[in-house]
Order: C-alpha cells, then sequence, then structure tokens
C-alpha cells in the first residue's frame, strides 16, 4: 500500500459501487482507519472482528487493522448470531464491526500520522476460521510472512498473470481468503486496480466489467455458468486477458464455452491454510490450453506431493494420493496454540485426493473427509447433521454434498423420522436456519424411512450422494 501510494498516487486503486480511491486516497483512508481502530480500544496484537460485505469499507478496514499492528478476524456477513459468538469468544476479538459500527468508526476516525505498527513476519496478521472436522469453525493463523509468500508466488508466474496495468475484478466475499488475498492482496502487491463486487449479479456485474475495462478476474465455477449464460457475456468479457476459478473444478462446459468465444478460464486449487493458491493450470503446458479438469501445477516455491495412507509418496502416475504442502505460504496451525499445523519437515496434509499425470499436473478426485463446498465455503455435515437433529421427531441424519451447477457443490440431507412422527422438510429447515448460515442449508431434504448401513452400523455416505440404496420416502 505504501510503496504503490508513493509509485503511483493518482492512478485509480479501489472501484466499489459508486466509492472510487486512488493509491493516494486509498492509503490515507487506510491510515485514518489504523488510528480509528486504534483510539477505540485495541492494542497491537488484539483481534478485531469484521463482519462487512465486500467493499471500500472492509478493504479499509482490513488493511487499516494490519497497519494498526492488529489481528484481523474476517466473518462471513451471512453468519447467525450463533456462529458469530463462536468465534468472537474463540478468538478473544475485543471489537466487532459489522457495517453499521463500521461507519461510526469510520466517521470519527482521528486525523494522524500513520502509525507503522509494522509485525515480524511471524506474527498473526489474519485469524480466518474454517470449519474442522468436528464442524465447529476454528481459527487458520495466517501470519505476514504466509500472506506475503502466496502474493510472491502468484507474482513469480511468467509471463506475469497481474501487472500494474490490470483492472482485476473481485466478485467474492473478502471475508474468504481467495477474495481476500488472491484478490485484494494481488492487486496491492502489483498496484492493479480492484473492483469490488458485493452481490453477484450476472448481468450487472457483466455491466461493470465493460464499464470499469476490466482485464482479470477471479471467481467460482457458478458465476463463470451464469455469465456463460448471459447474453451480455462478450460485452462484459471483451477486455479480459486472464481469467482464474476456484473452489470447485470447473465443469467442461464452461471452459468449452468461453473458450468458444476466445476467453480461457484457469482452473486453480488452494486452501485457507495455503494463504490460498497451491496450484493453477496456467503453468506449463496449461498457459494457453489448460487441460479441463485439472488443476495444474504448484506455484513456484510450493512443493506438492502425494502420499498414500501409509504416509509414502505415491510413485505411479495415475495413482490417487493426499495432498501434502510444503511453502511458506503455510499456516502457523490453528487458534490459539498452533495445533495441527505443518509438521517439523514444513509439510502440512490436505484433506483432498489428487491423481498427477506425467507432467505432475494434479487432478482433484476426493476428499479424506466428507466436507461440502458451498460457494467456496467449507460446510460439514456433521455440523447440518446436528442443527437437523434439534427438530422434535428426528431419528436419524445423515447429510452428504453433491455437484451442484451454480455453487459448485450443495447440502443434501437424508432425515429418518421416529417411528410415528410425519416431517416436513421446510419444517427442519426452518429449525436449522436458527443455527446455521445459509450457505450451509441443505438444498434438498429427503425423507426416507432408513439409510444404508455397512454390516458394523456405519452409514455409507458413499451411496447416499449417489441416490443408492436409500429406502424411502417415508
Amino acid at each position: 500500500m505504501r510503496r504503490a501510494a508513493r509509485e503511483r498516487p493518482e492512478r485509480l486503486a479501489l472501484v466499489a459501487g459508486v466509492t472510487r480511491l486512488t493509491w493516494h486516497g486509498f492509503d490515507a483512508s487506510v491510515t485514518s482507519a489504523a488510528l480509528a481502530l486504534l483510539a477505540a480500544g485495541p492494542a497491537p496484537g488484539d483481534r478485531v472482528m469484521l463482519q462487512l460485505g465486500t467493499g471500500a469499507d472492509f478493504a479499509v478496514l482490513y488493511l487499516g487493522a494490519l497497519r494498526a499492528g492488529l489481528v484481523a478476524v474476517p466473518v462471513n456477513p451471512s453468519y447467525t448470531p450463533a456462529e458469530v459468538e463462536h468465534i468472537r469468544t474463540d478468538s478473544g476479538a475485543v471489537l466487532h464491526l459489522d457495517a453499521t459500527s463500521a461507519r461510526g468508526l469510520l466517521a470519527g476516525a482521528p486525523s494522524g500520522p500513520d502509525p507503522r505498527n509494522d509485525r515480524a513476519p511471524e506474527d498473526v496478521a489474519a485469524l480466518m476460521y474454517t470449519s474442522g472436522t468436528s464442524g465447529r469453525a476454528k481459527g487458520a493463523m495466517l501470519s505476514a510472512r504466509a500472506l506475503g509468500a502466496n502474493l510472491d508466488q502468484i507474482a513469480a508466474v511468467e509471463p506475469a498473470l497481474l501487472t500494474g496495468d490490470d483492472v482485476l475484478l473481485v466478485p467474492l466475499p473478502l471475508s474468504h481468503i481467495f477474495g481476500l488475498n488472491a484478490g485484494l492482496g494481488m492487486a496491492l502487491r502489483t498496484g492493479a486496480t480492484a473492483v469490488l463486487v458485493d452481490r453477484f449479479e450476472p448481468g450487472a456485474t457483466l455491466e461493470t466489467m465493460a464499464a470499469e475495462g476490466v482485464t482479470a478476474l477471479l471467481g467460482v465455477p457458478g458465476q463463470y455458468g451464469a455469465w456463460l449464460a448471459h447474453p451480455a457475456m462478450a460485452r462484459g468479457f471483451a477486455s479480459v486477458r486472464f481469467a482464474m476459478s476456484g473452489s470447485a473444478t470447473l465443469g467442461k462446459g464452461i471452459v468449452d464455452g468461453f473458450a468458444a468465444a476466445g476467453v480461457t478460464v484457469h482452473d486453480g486449487y488452494g486452501l485457507t491454510e495455503a494463504a490460498p493458491v497451491v496450484t493453477i493450470n496456467a503453468l506449463g503446458p496449461g498457459r494457453e490450453h489448460p487441460t479441463i479438469g485439472h488443476v495444474g501445477l504448484p506455484l513456484p516455491g510450493i512443493e506438492v506431493e502425494l502420499r498414500d495412507p501409509e504416509g509414502e509418496v505415491v510413485d505411479e502416475d495415475g495413482d490417487p494420493g493426499r495432498i501434502w504442502i510444503r511453502g511458506d505460504n503455510l499456516f502457523s496451525g490453528y487458534w490459539p496454540d498452533g495445533a495441527d499445523g505443518p509438521d517439523a519437515d514444513g509439510w502440512f496434509g490436505t484433506g483432498d485426493i489428487a491423481i498427477a499425470d506425467g507432467l505432475g499436473q494434479l487432478r482433484l478426485v476426493g476428499r479424506t473427509s466428507d466436507l461440502v463446498i458451498v460457494y467456496g465455503f467449507n460446510v460439514y455435515p456433521a455440523e447440518v447433521e446436528s442443527a437437523l437433529a434439534d427438530a422434535d421427531g428426528v431419528a436419524e441424519v445423515a447429510v452428504v454434498g453433491v455437484a451442484d451447477a451454480r455453487t459448485g457443490e450443495a447440502v443434501r440431507a437424508y432425515v429418518v423420522p421416529a417411528l410415528g412422527v410425519t416431517l416436513r422438510p421446510e419444517e427442519l429447515l426452518a429449525v436449522a436456519s436458527r443455527s446455521l448460515a445459509r450457505f450451509k442449508l441443505p438444498s434438498a431434504i429427503e425423507i426416507v424411512t432408513s439409510l444404508p448401513r455397512t454390516v458394523t452400523g456405519k452409514i455409507m455416505k458413499w451411496q447416499l450422494d449417489r441416490g443408492e440404496d436409500v429406502d424411502g420416502p417415508a
């Protein structure tokens, strides 16, 4: 931020709705936000929750928190009070800013010099909450080193994916690491203009792209599918030279559809704990003609291994293995004590299973857990099952993820009623919505008489997600 403000003060830095900030204005706003945050009571190292939509206020407060030496805790605006309270309690946040309180804080920001509360590389800069295997969100500790390293790794790709001459569209929540670091962070790293979109609507977004001359963008498969189907797609993408998708692998129809219009859309793979980008198929042979279904090669500075269940590296091409990662972009473990972070040799095992071709390009084939990713956000079935089980008359619940053209994946629930009880899906949804964010709610609930089980009694979820061997409807 300081470098961009010094080198290109009058160049447009940020567009968010009607707000337009030059690098000089953006930098000054960040300093004001830093001073306002410190005046509100937090001291360097304290956690500050930011529960705001994607817009100028979020960007200014996030960077202001970093400039003030605070730890930013981005929170999804759609989270329920119960979910927000868990994060507040777990993180020990001393300040919680939503859209209303943020405006008040910024309106009363004092003037003064840049506080320059720079932190050491290993100091935590952001605490990104992501659901754990138990279903309770846990904070991934991302240091200044990790966040900066991933930007350097993306910037090391040649020819450059993003430059200071680009206009980058970020139609993603800044409460998610993909939009926050790969989007806003890369705009800062390169000096590109960032165009933020809070509420995705394909027609309006395409109009914004055309009006702002967008040359690069990030998105998720559902967004690309909606753009492709819109009659204004060609106009919106007229200036686009680089497009990247994340959260789920792009379908052949989307890739081919854009290719027919002269637009190459690249798939990538990442995770919160890697800050976030690990691989992209814009490297090597995938630069001009990416292999559909592949997420590409690791970024410069990142090592990837595929290991079998015994921890041995998979030798044969085409054999599946769990993805292990090593690089300076990795997190420092989970809050507060760094548990379950990289091992003594710097390797971190993800929950994803992939195969590699002869060139080392990865193709994702599954997960070691039953994690569901909706719009790029993690949803663990255990959390949804617990919420549905709170409804009266529920005997059993099983939740799985299913492919969805709009959201990447969707949550589907199978519910067995207690004997003599009649359950209605809409009533179950009403109960679950009291404790779950909207994106975690099932897109479909099937009432069934029983669930498929192994001989030892374990529910066979791998049959549920294909709709096999389910007795019902009840």
